[in-house]
Protein backbone atom coordinates (compact mmCIF):
# COMPACT_ATOMS: atom_id res chain seq x y z
CA UNK A 1 0.00 0.00 0.00
CA UNK A 2 2.75 2.51 1.07
CA UNK A 3 4.82 2.09 -2.15
CA UNK A 4 1.41 2.20 -4.33
CA UNK A 5 0.93 5.81 -2.59
CA UNK A 6 4.18 6.52 -3.22
CA UNK A 7 5.66 6.93 0.38
CA UNK A 8 8.86 5.76 1.80
CA UNK A 9 10.24 4.76 5.22
CA UNK A 10 12.69 7.22 6.27
CA UNK A 11 13.59 6.20 9.81
CA UNK A 12 13.02 3.64 11.65
CA UNK A 13 14.33 1.90 15.04
CA UNK A 14 13.24 1.03 18.38
CA UNK A 15 9.80 2.25 19.28
CA UNK A 16 9.77 5.03 16.12
CA UNK A 17 8.95 5.17 12.36
CA UNK A 18 9.28 7.89 10.31
CA UNK A 19 7.38 8.02 6.48
CA UNK A 20 7.87 10.59 4.11
CA UNK A 21 4.98 10.71 1.23
CA UNK A 22 4.94 13.70 -1.87
CA UNK A 23 1.99 15.72 -2.32
CA UNK A 24 0.52 14.22 -6.04
CA UNK A 25 -2.35 14.50 -7.99
CA UNK A 26 -3.68 11.07 -7.17
CA UNK A 27 -3.72 11.82 -2.98
CA UNK A 28 -6.40 14.77 -3.92
CA UNK A 29 -9.83 14.92 -2.80
CA UNK A 30 -12.16 17.12 -5.15
CA UNK A 31 -11.80 20.51 -3.23
CA UNK A 32 -7.66 19.61 -4.27
CA UNK A 33 -6.44 18.46 -1.08
CA UNK A 34 -4.92 15.26 0.27
CA UNK A 35 -7.67 12.80 1.33
CA UNK A 36 -8.22 12.14 5.06
CA UNK A 37 -7.59 8.25 4.16
CA UNK A 38 -3.99 9.46 3.01
CA UNK A 39 -3.26 11.00 6.59
CA UNK A 40 -5.13 8.21 8.25
CA UNK A 41 -3.10 5.50 6.15
CA UNK A 42 0.42 7.19 6.57
CA UNK A 43 -0.24 7.51 11.22
CA UNK A 44 -1.54 3.86 11.23
CA UNK A 45 1.28 2.42 9.15
CA UNK A 46 4.27 4.99 11.05
CA UNK A 47 2.60 3.44 14.13
CA UNK A 48 2.69 -0.39 13.63
CA UNK A 49 6.02 0.44 12.32
CA UNK A 50 6.78 2.18 15.30
CA UNK A 51 5.77 -0.72 17.30
CA UNK A 52 7.55 -3.51 15.08
CA UNK A 53 10.96 -2.98 15.12
CA UNK A 54 13.39 -5.40 15.48
CA UNK A 55 16.90 -5.86 14.70
CA UNK A 56 17.10 -9.23 13.40
CA UNK A 57 15.82 -9.03 9.28
CA UNK A 58 14.83 -12.91 9.91
CA UNK A 59 12.21 -12.45 12.23
CA UNK A 60 9.94 -9.77 11.30
CA UNK A 61 7.29 -8.54 13.43
CA UNK A 62 3.77 -7.90 12.59
CA UNK A 63 0.52 -6.20 14.11
CA UNK A 64 -2.83 -5.78 13.19
CA UNK A 65 -5.08 -2.21 13.81
CA UNK A 66 -7.05 -2.71 16.62
CA UNK A 67 -8.40 0.78 16.89
CA UNK A 68 -7.38 4.14 14.92
CA UNK A 69 -7.75 7.33 15.88
CA UNK A 70 -7.02 10.39 13.66
CA UNK A 71 -7.71 14.18 14.24
CA UNK A 72 -7.77 16.59 10.99
CA UNK A 73 -5.60 19.36 12.20
CA UNK A 74 -4.97 21.65 8.71
CA UNK A 75 -4.49 21.72 5.59
CA UNK A 76 -0.72 21.00 4.33
CA UNK A 77 1.24 24.36 3.08
CA UNK A 78 4.27 21.87 1.98
CA UNK A 79 4.57 19.58 -0.53
CA UNK A 80 6.01 16.76 1.33
CA UNK A 81 3.41 14.90 4.36
CA UNK A 82 6.05 13.27 6.73
CA UNK A 83 4.49 10.55 9.17
CA UNK A 84 6.28 10.46 13.18
CA UNK A 85 4.96 7.58 15.38
CA UNK A 86 6.09 6.16 18.67
CA UNK A 87 5.16 3.19 20.39
CA UNK A 88 4.40 4.95 23.68
CA UNK A 89 3.47 1.08 25.99
CA UNK A 90 1.95 -2.48 25.95
CA UNK A 91 3.03 -5.54 26.57
CA UNK A 92 3.40 -8.82 25.16
CA UNK A 93 1.05 -8.72 22.84
CA UNK A 94 -0.20 -5.40 22.23
CA UNK A 95 1.04 -2.01 22.07
CA UNK A 96 0.09 1.69 21.68
CA UNK A 97 1.21 4.25 19.89
CA UNK A 98 0.80 8.20 19.00
CA UNK A 99 1.64 9.61 15.95
CA UNK A 100 1.44 13.30 13.90
CA UNK A 101 2.09 13.79 10.19
CA UNK A 102 3.46 17.72 9.63
CA UNK A 103 4.42 18.87 6.11
CA UNK A 104 8.14 19.99 5.38
CA UNK A 105 7.77 23.58 6.39
CA UNK A 106 6.53 22.27 10.03
CA UNK A 107 2.67 22.32 9.48
CA UNK A 108 1.13 19.76 11.58
CA UNK A 109 -1.71 18.53 9.74
CA UNK A 110 -3.07 15.14 11.54
CA UNK A 111 -2.44 13.47 14.56
CA UNK A 112 -3.44 10.38 15.92
CA UNK A 113 -3.32 7.01 18.51
CA UNK A 114 -4.18 3.41 17.84
CA UNK A 115 -4.23 0.20 19.74
CA UNK A 116 -2.24 -2.77 17.78
CA UNK A 117 -2.11 -6.55 18.04
CA UNK A 118 1.13 -8.16 17.79
CA UNK A 119 0.63 -11.51 15.51
CA UNK A 120 2.29 -14.91 15.92
CA UNK A 121 4.39 -15.71 18.83
CA UNK A 122 5.42 -11.95 19.28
Amino acid sequence: MLQHLGARMTDWREDFAQLQLPVRAHLMNRQGLPHGGVYATLLDSAMGFAGCFDNDPARPRLALTLTLTVNYLAQPRGTVLIAEAWRTGGGRRSFFADGRVVDEIGTSVASGSGVFRYRGDA
